[in-house]
């Protein structure tokens, strides 16, 4: 066998914050020899650790993988991976390292809001990455938001993130999608300077009080023995590093993107990376799979890179930005950069040259042959053909800064080799002469089963381990902030055993896509949409400072008190400015002679309060203040106000009939599930195999998460329902026998010394 290496962690490198280290010693740090511990059973579960902190080693829980020999570093291991004899090093004696409340490895858009969040919230919060020069990068797409992806970065700004401010700070080009629709479904999205955003998100997180950023690269995963309080076999207590230094943490939360196990493509050829560039993290996935986690593949990809020179835009069409601009945070009063200062996009369309093309040249394209699943809703140039035949697809040129010479080709993702892109590529139209400066390329990695975490993003297996982004099977920069912002939230709240943080589907984009994934799972790459959301109306962009500021101020401590101060007077504006518009009420006829504009019926006698009018597409709050100044005038001063004040009244039907049927909602998601129940051996519920399997894989905490889980029946929902009432009825009348008890008791002995 060869040189020694650890295991748990983290071989290669998870957003440049892991990679291999030089072989070790198989001996202990005092040079004794290795002990071993009794024979494993299960395959599957951690059970309790014997040792204060341990770090897992490779090669001694699977056989049938390539055996590895032990590191030093090691202490016991609480496992039940094999069953096989489990055999262990003593415990490190060196000096204890630096410790921190919370640790985030990688410096991804996941990454970086979850150790801003934690530093938010409080916590001593340590930041790993190999390089920090690629903090805030953006890997693929030069653009933030989009339809359903606008929607989480307003939530992401509301809960005082990072991503929408730096946005409004870098943005080159912003526009609103679906604004033929109503408010609800509006998609805020912007070209964002690629070097711009991450020079500022650098600058941001490198000031960020309590934030300490570390240009290292982690080696191992250090466990201990679990809280008895909570479920899980194992707790996570910190991280070993490249130089075998250890830092201590009472919560970790891990950020990989697409560095797990990942391989790029391009043609016939693969090799191991997590993006052109940096190395993949090899060790980290097979670690995770001996920890008993269930590992899946997904792929994605990207466009080449198009020099802006070699493009004929006179002969495309040009898409200017809107005027004005609509800011992605609510703290920006405008974007950096005036409308007619921003960069246009342009648009072309592909033709039945590069469909020919494509299926010419399918044979030299191994990413699109295999079987891994793809994103679907942004699939490479060649799954579209495949799918799609005789169809012609749209291709953006959006540009990548104010100062780049490059253009990205939204829509042209390909993994051909790159003599047969640059085919492909001057087939288009204004692409004639075109060059490459890089070629597209794909991505295969490895992702958990996000069944595996729970709501706060804390996994079931070990305790105060976090997941956050891409390594959950989501795909996006906002997915990966958005599911960044809890876990640094979470984790930061478990050090100081607070209740978790959890946004439900009711009340945010955010509580969607992380039920979606917790309960569901995904076999592709997951992407939030508008029509993955049932209460549209309610969660609208506008809103969603009065859904979640709130929360994140008084539970977390997430949200400062500038962002807090400007969210209540925008809600006690809100409520006076509605109240004002209710209690001025005219006759149609009146009304119709005011606003002429206004398509109101005579014909209906009862007076019409100037809500009711404002609701008309043609009417807007500065027509119903000129006509009416003396009440009105303060709420037409400020243009945000008018705005949400229009699309209230817009919505206020809809909204009282959806608030019905999300209390409904909340009354199922209010009964949680006890955290303990082993669904596999209870007795006193009749469920099926298939749906106690089911219910055992995703341990959901409500009964309105069990119901929305694949494969469980409503029977199975109601029987559980039953069981969870009666096993509470059963708790709480035990609990009152038992302080009955503790009365006569405590009077008994009162009477005795009385006597």
């Amino acid at each position: 066998m060869g040189g020694p290496r650890t295991i748990g962690g983290v071989m290669g490198r998870v957003h440049g914050a892991l990679r291999p280290r030089a072989p070790r010693h198989d001996v202990s740090k005092d040079g004794g020899p290795l002990q071993s511990l009794s024979t494993i059973r299960s395959p599957l579960t951690l059970s309790s650790c014997s040792a204060p902190v341990t770090v897992l080693n490779r090669g001694d829980f699977c056989p049938a993988l390539t055996m590895l020999p032990l590191g030093h570093w090691s202490c016991r291991v609480a496992a039940r991976l094999s069953k096989q004899p489990l055999a262990i090093s003593r415990s490190y004696g060196g000096p204890a390292g630096p410790h921190y409340d919370v640790v985030i490895i990688g410096g991804g858009h996941a990454g970086t809001e979850a150790a801003a969040a934690a530093a938010r919230c409080g916590s001593r919060t340590l930041l790993l990455t190999h390089r920090v020069d690629t903090i805030g990068q953006m890997s693929c797409n030069p653009s933030f938001g989009g339809i359903g992806k606008g929607h989480l970065m307003r939530e992401i700004d509301a809960l005082d993130g990072l991503c929408s401010r730096i946005c409004d700070q870098s943005g080159i080009h912003y526009k609103v999608l679906n604004r033929r629709k109503g408010p609800a479904v509006w998609g805020l999205r912007a070209q964002i300077d690629r070097k711009l955003y991450k020079q500022k998100m650098q600058e941001e997180i490198l000031t960020t009080p309590l934030l300490t950023v570390k240009e290292t690269a982690v080696e191992d995963l250090l466990l201990t023995e679990p809280d008895s309080d909570h479920p899980g076999k194992c707790r996570v207590s910190g991280v070993v590093l490249e130089d075998g230094s250890r830092v201590y943490a009472e919560s970790v939360v891990l950020t990989t993107g697409t560095f797990l196990r990942g391989m790029i493509l391009i043609g016939l050829e693969a090799y191991p990376a997590g993006r052109l560039g940096d190395q993949s993290s090899i060790g980290l996935a097979q670690t995770l799979e001996n920890l008993g986690f269930v590992v899946g593949r997904l792929k994605t990809g990207t466009p080449p890179r198009i020099a802006k020179d070699s493009i004929n835009f006179s002969i495309l069409n040009k898409h200017m930005p809107d005027n004005p601009s609509v800011p992605f945070s609510f703290l920006s009063e405008a974007v950096w950069l005036r409308p007619e200062d921003q960069l246009p996009c342009y648009l072309t369309h592909t033709n039945s040259r590069v469909e020919q093309i494509v299926n010419e040249n399918i044979h030299l394209n191994t990413h699109v042959k295999e079987t891994t699943k793809g994103p679907r809703y942004c699939p490479s140039i060649e799954s579209k053909v495949l799918r799609f035949p005789n169809r012609i697809h749209q291709v953006w040129l959006e540009p990548e800064g104010m100062d780049s010479d490059l253009i990205y080709p939204q829509g042209l993702s390909m993994t051909l080799p790159p003599n047969i892109q640059e085919q492909l590529i001057t087939s288009i139209r204004g692409l004639e002469k075109a060059k490459i400066v890089q070629p597209g390329y794909g991505v295969q990695y490895d992702y958990l089963d996000p069944r595996q975490i729970t709501p706060s993003l804390e996994t079931h297996l070990v305790q105060r381990l976090f997941f956050a982004g891409q390594i959950n099977g989501t795909t996006g920069y906002e997915e990966a902030a958005a599911q960044g912002i809890i876990a640094g939230i979470n984790a930061s709240l478990r050090v100081h055993g607070k209740p978790p943080f959890v946004v439900s589907r009711t009340e945010g984009y955010i509580g969607v896509l992380i039920d979606d994934l917790t309960t569901l799972g995904t076999s592709e790459p997951y992407r939030m949409f508008t029509s993955r959301v049932e209460f549209r109306v309610s969660l609208r962009p506008d809103n969603a400072d009065s859904r979640l500021t709130f929360r994140g101020y008084s539970e977390t401590g997430c949200v400062s008190q500038q962002r807090y101060n400007r969210a209540s007077l925008m809600k006690s504006s809100l409520e006076e400015g509605i109240a004002v518009l209710k209690s001025l009420q005219f006759s149609s006829y009146k009304w119709k002679k005011m606003i002429p504009e206004a398509p109101v019926s005579t014909i209906k006698s009862e007076p019409q309060s100037a809500l009711d009018i404002l609701k008309y597409e043609e009417v807007d709050m500065a027509m119903l203040a000129k006509v009416l100044p003396e009440p009105l005038t303060k709420f037409a001063e400020c243009q945000e106000l008018m705005n949400r004040l229009k699309i209230e009244a817009t919505y206020e039907l809809s909204l009282i009939l959806q608030q019905k049927e999300i209390e409904e909602v909340r009354r199922d998601e209010a009964l949680q599930l006890p955290k303990d129940l082993d669904y596999l051996t209870i007795r006193d519920v009749s469920l099926s195999q298939e749906v106690r399997e089911k219910l055992h894989s995703s341990r959901p905490q409500t009964i309105g998460a069990a119901s929305r889980i694949p494969g469980i029946t409503p029977a199975a929902i109601v029987n559980l329902l039953r069981f969870v009432k009666t096993t509470k009825h059963k708790k709480e009348s035990a609990d009152k026998l038992s302080l009955n008890d503790q009365y006569l008791s405590k009077r008994d002995r009162l009477q005795k010394i009385e006597l």
